[in-house]
C-alpha cells in the first residue's frame, strides 16, 4: 500500500504544480520564451540540494505537462542533467564501516544489528549471529580479518519489502569485495525479530532488486549516493534500474530515456518487430542491439479479443501498484516519444501505421508514439521451449507453474495462460508480462467443467451451458497451453492441481481470510531454518 501511495503521491503533487501554474501564469502554456529564464532560476535552487537529480525530474514532468511536445529540448527541460549528483553530501554517512579484525566476526556483525536501533527485539540474536558466522565462512573461504584493509561496509538504512527488511552492504576482503544483504523477518506471532538467510553472492543481492518485484522502501537522505553504492555491487543493474528499484520510479524513467538516446546516437541497427507471436492487442517491437521491446496498445484488438484501449491502461496500472512478487515485469509508460524516422523498418512502421494509427505519427524525420510502454526484453516461454531439450524443458516448465502458483498467492489471475505472455528472463527466471486480461484472483470464478448428460449436449460445438464473463474452467487449460504432449506431461508432474478449480478455490479463501503469502527473493535452500535446520530447531520452537 505505502509503494501504491508514494507512486500516486508524485502525480498527485505534480498536477498541483501544473494546475498552480496555469492558475498564476496562464500564458505559460502558450510563450515558450517563459520557460528558459525559469529553468535558470530552478538550477540556481539545486546547488546544495540533496537529491537535485530528482528535483530536475520533477520539473521536467510538470513542464512536459504544459508545454507542447515541440519544447522537450534542454532549453526548456532537463533533457541532460545541469548539478551533478556525484558529491552531494550528505549529513549523515551513507554508509558505516566495521572493522572484524578488532572485535572478531561475532561481535561485529553484533555492532551492525544495534547500529540501526530497531525497536522490535530479537528472538535469539546470538543464535542467529552464529549461523551468519557459519555461512560467511561456509560461502567465503579463505578470508583473513588479519589484513589491514579487512572491512564491512554497511548502508545506514534498512532496505523494506513486504514482511522483510534488509541489511545491504558488502565484506571487502583485500582485493576481493563481496556483496552481502542479511534477510530480517518476524517470527510467528510478530513479537521478535529473526535473521532468516544471507545472500553473498551478486546474483543473490541481485534478484533482491530484481524489478519484476515491487519497489523497495529505503530512508534515503542522498539518494544518488545509495545507488552509487548499490551499483559497485551489482554491477548488471543499470542506474536507471537501481533508481527505480528503490523506490524512485521517475527518476529511474529520466535516466531510461537518457540512456536509449544515447545507445540511438552510438548505434545503426533498425527497430524490428519483436519475434514470436504477433499480440491481439498490442503492437510490440524491438531493437536488436537494446535489451527492451517497446509496445502500443492496437485501436481495435484482433478477433477473438474484445477490449478497449482505457481498460489495457487500467491492468497495467493495477500491475504498476500491485506486489509483482517476482514473477510481473515492471513496465515504464511514456508519452509523445520521438524516434528517428530512418531506424524503423518498413514493414514495422506498416504495422504500427495500421495497427494503432491513432497513437503514430510521423513529424518530419522523427515518429512521435503519443503512448507506449517499454519492459525488459526477455525470450518468450513458447519461444524457449520450441527448441529446449527435455531437462531444459522440465525446469522452464517448473518454473512456468512456480510462476503462476505464486502470482496466485499476491491475488493476481494473469488470465490469459498461454506460454506466448510469460518469458524467461537471463537468469532462467519466468515471468509474466501480458497484462490485458490480468485480473485480481478473488474477481475470477472458479468453475469445474460440466458433465454433459445428453448426446447433443457432448457433440455441440459451442458450449450448452452458460458461460459468465468471469468464469474460469481449470480442465480445459491442458489441451490449449502446451503445443506438445512432452510439454503437457512435464508441466503436469508438478503442477496437475492447478488444473483444479479447488486448489484457486482454497487460494481464494486464504486471501479473503487476510492470510498474506510472504514469499522471498531469494530460493528456500538459503533461509538458515532449512540450510542449518538443527542449529535453529535445537532454540525455536516455533519450527
Amino acid at each position: 500500500m505505502a509503494r501504491c501511495f508514494a507512486l500516486i503521491y508524485y502525480d498527485i503533487r505534480v498536477r498541483e504544480a501544473v494546475d498552480a501554474i496555469l492558475r498564476r501564469f496562464p500564458a505559460a502554456r502558450r510563450d515558450e520564451s517563459l520557460w528558459p529564464p525559469v529553468k535558470r532560476a530552478y538550477i540556481g535552487l539545486l546547488y546544495g540540494h540533496k537529491r537535485p537529480e530528482c528535483a530536475e525530474t520533477f520539473f521536467n514532468s510538470v513542464a512536459c505537462r504544459v508545454l507542447d511536445r515541440t519544447c522537450y529540448r534542454n532549453e526548456y527541460i532537463f533533457w541532460r542533467p545541469a548539478v551533478s549528483s556525484e558529491f552531494v553530501d550528505a549529513d549523515e554517512p551513507t554508509y558505516r564501516c566495521f572493522y572484524p579484525g578488532k572485535l572478531g566476526f561475532r561481535r561485529t556483525l553484533n555492532a551492525i544489528v544495534e547500529s540501526f536501533g530497531l525497536a522490535v527485539p530479537f528472538e535469539d540474536l546470538p543464535r542467529d549471529l552464529r549461523l551468519v558466522v557459519k555461512a560467511l565462512r561456509t560461502d567465503i573461504p579463505g578470508h583473513n580479518t588479519q589484513q589491514p584493509n579487512f572491512q564491512v561496509q554497511v548502508l545506514s538504512s534498512l532496505f523494506f519489502r513486504n514482511t522483510g527488511a534488509y541489511i545491504v552492504g558488502r565484506v571487502i576482503n583485500g582485493p576481493e569485495d563481496h556483496p552481502f544483504a542479511v534477510s530480517l523477518r518476524h517470527v510467528p506471532g510478530g513479537g521478535a525479530l529473526r535473521v532468516d538467510a544471507l545472500l553473498l553472492t551478486r546474483a543473490q543481492v541481485g534478484r533482491l532488486f530484481s524489478l519484476s518485484r515491487a519497489y523497495l522502501t529505503v530512508d534515503m537522505e542522498v539518494p544518488s549516493a545509495y545507488v552509487r553504492f548499490l551499483r559497485q555491487l551489482i554491477p548488471t543493474h543499470t542506474t536507471a534500474e537501481l533508481y527505480t528499484a528503490v523506490g524512485l520510479q521517475k527518476q529511474g524513467k529520466t535516466l531510461f530515456y537518457r540512456d536509449l538516446f544515447e545507445h540511438l546516437k552510438h548505434s545503426s541497427d533498425a527497430f524490428v518487430i519483436a519475434p514470436g507471436v504477433r499480440g491481439l492487442v498490442m503492437i510490440v517491437f524491438t531493437l536488436p542491439s537494446f535489451p527492451y521491446v517497446f509496445k502500443l496498445i492496437r485501436d481495435v484488438p484482433r478477433p477473438p479479443k474484445q477490449t478497449t484501449r482505457d481498460a489495457v491502461r487500467h491492468k497495467y496500472l493495477f500491475v504498476k501498484h500491485h506486489d509483482r512478487v517476482g514473477r510481473m515485469a515492471d513496465t515504464l509508460a511514456y508519452s509523445d516519444v520521438a524516434l528517428p524516422l530512418e531506424r524503423f523498418t518498413p514493414e514495422l512502421l506498416a504495422e504500427l501505421e495500421t495497427g494503432c494509427g491513432s497513437l503514430v505519427e510521423r513529424d518530419g524525420d522523427r515518429v512521435i508514439l503519443k503512448h507506449l510502454y517499454i519492459e525488459r526484453r526477455m525470450t518468450p516461454l513458447d519461444v524457449f521451449l520450441a527448441t529446449a531439450d527435455e531437462a531444459s524443458a522440465r525446469t522452464v516448465l517448473g518454473e512456468y507453474g512456480c510462476a503462476i502458483r505464486e502470482l496466485a498467492s499476491a491475488d493476481v489471475f494473469p488470465g490469459d495462460l498461454l506460454c506466448k505472455n510469460f518469458g524467461v528472463t537471463r537468469v532462467g527466471r519466468v515471468v509474466f508480462y501480458d497484462y490485458d486480461e490480468v485480473s485480481a484472483l478473488t474477481d475470477v470464478n472458479f468453475r469445474h467443467l460440466p458433465h454433459p448428460q445428453t448426446d447433443a449436449e457432448e457433440l455441440a460445438a459451442e458450449p450448452w451451458f452458460h458461460v459468465g464473463p468471469d468464469d474460469a474452467f481449470l480442465e480445459e487449460w491442458p489441451h490449449f497451453l502446451f503445443r506438445t504432449a512432452r510439454d503437457r506431461k512435464l508441466f503436469c508432474e508438478r503442477h496437475a492441481e492447478l488444473f483444479d478449480a479447488g486448489w484457486w478455490c482454497a487460494r481464494q479463501e486464504e486471501i479473503r481470510a487476510g492470510l498474506i503469502a510472504d514469499l522471498y527473493p531469494y530460493p528456500d535452500d538459503l533461509r538458515f531454518g532449512v540450510r542449518f535446520g538443527s542449529s535453529r530447531r535445537s532454540r525455536d520452537p516455533d519450527r
